[in-house]
């Protein structure tokens, strides 16, 4: 049986809820159990640039108010700092402490383990005949880390 484009679309979305649910899973019981996905959009914005509410909320498409909760969610587990702009001292800013990173390379590493499953189950080249064959339809680069939406982000037109 051929598989239509939209069945092709939700087996994606399928894989990366797949990976996306287990690796929180795997942070919970890794003593992370409040971690949620938007946090870590949240942290990777903050690494990118997004240092006080207004630009996460536009870095995250979402209203600054909800940036905010996120913040304090984010300072009370003590994965993000609030600290005065050295060049501005009534301006505060947001930093990304070192528990914070630990938690990130905790995600990515439980990224590497179930990506090393898959290879165990489908064999290492499907897993790079599968990447590469995304990567030459969708293009390099162009799923934003600081992005919860489900688009990517700067596509204009197809890949040659």
């Amino acid at each position: 049986m051929t598989r239509r484009g939209g069945d092709l679309a939700l087996l994606l979305l399928a894989a990366f809820r797949t990976l996306a649910d287990r690796a929180t899973v795997e942070l919970a019981n890794r003593g992370y159990e409040d971690f949620r996905p938007v946090h870590d959009f949240a942290l990777h914005s903050i690494l990118g640039g997004a240092d006080n509410a207004s630009e996460l909320g536009r870095a995250m498409a979402v209203t600054k108010q909800a940036a905010a909760r996120t913040i304090g969610i984010l300072e009370e587990r003590d994965w993000v700092v609030r600290e005065v702009d050295p060049n501005d001292r009534r301006k505060l800013r947001l930093r990304v402490t070192e528990q914070g990173m630990t938690l990130l390379r905790e995600g990515e590493a439980i990224f590497n383990e179930l990506r090393d499953e898959w290879e165990r189950q489908v064999g290492r080249d499907s897993i790079e005949s599968l990447e590469h064959s995304l990567r030459s339809l969708v293009g390099e680069n162009v799923i934003r880390l600081n992005s919860p939406g489900w688009s990517a982000q700067g596509i204009t037109e197809q890949p040659a």
